[in-house]
């Protein structure tokens, strides 16, 4: 499902004993993994607007490294209530069904606007990168006045820069686990082709029940522990 694989992901390690810095780190690797693939497919169905992108990722960029700081610091029950919150609010966007609207012609106080909605997408990204989607959609469509369609290509490229950066302060300030994180990264892309085949065939109903289970169960484990 669109949107929930780090919901996910982040409460494994964190359940699997992992220290909570760590864990947020290695998140990382399947974050720029997915996001490579994602921008592969997109220069290959004719993406042309990368270096406008990148320009946007600058923004990201500067937002993350002040939270990638302050992920580093992070951990304990603090930390664990923070992923609780911010799964219950994911899950509940997501499973929401509402309309985008028509996005707005953006002038220059939008603009800067959007830059500084992304700084803060960038922050959020660099401290837990959890629910970030959720973040960048509505400053690049309803602030910027971007289509979805060059919402989800922008998305992608916004993200892997700004990913890049927060996983090299990660590693530089704490610890990665690089193996748990390739297999994390194979994992995503196991379970989005699964994704994919029980979407088509049971429809999406089944696949928001399967992950709200999934969700709630992760968020009371990490509630309860310790």
């Amino acid at each position: 499902m669109a949107g929930g694989g780090s919901l996910l992901t982040l409460p494994v390690l964190l359940l699997a004993g992992v220290p909570a810095p760590i864990a947020n780190g290695t998140l990382r690797i399947s974050i720029v993994a997915q996001n490579l693939v994602a921008l592969g497919t997109f220069r290959r169905h004719g993406f042309s607007e990368l270096k406008q992108a990148l320009f946007l990722s600058l923004f990201a960029c500067a937002g993350a490294v002040g939270g990638a700081l302050l992920g580093v610091r992070m951990s304990g029950p603090w930390f664990d209530r923070i992923v609780v919150l911010t799964m219950v609010v994911c899950t509940l966007l997501i499973l929401r069904r509402g309309k985008t609207g028509k996005a707005p012609a953006p002038g220059p106080g939008r603009r800067w606007l959007g830059y500084a909605a992304l700084v803060f997408a960038g922050a959020w990204g660099g401290f837990i990168q959890v629910g970030v989607g959720f973040l960048l959609m509505p400053a690049l469509n309803r602030i910027l006045g971007m289509d979805l369609v060059r919402v989800n290509m922008y998305k992608v490229v916004i993200i892997l820069p700004y990913t890049i950066l927060a996983l090299a302060i990660f590693a530089w300030q704490s610890e990665i686990l690089w193996l748990a994180g390739l297999a994390l990264a194979l994992g995503n892309s196991t379970g989005g082709w699964l994704g994919a085949r029980l979407t088509v065939s049971r429809g999406e109903p089944l696949i928001r029940a399967v992950f709200l289970v999934a969700v709630a169960a992760m968020a009371a484990s990490l509630l309860l522990r310790g």
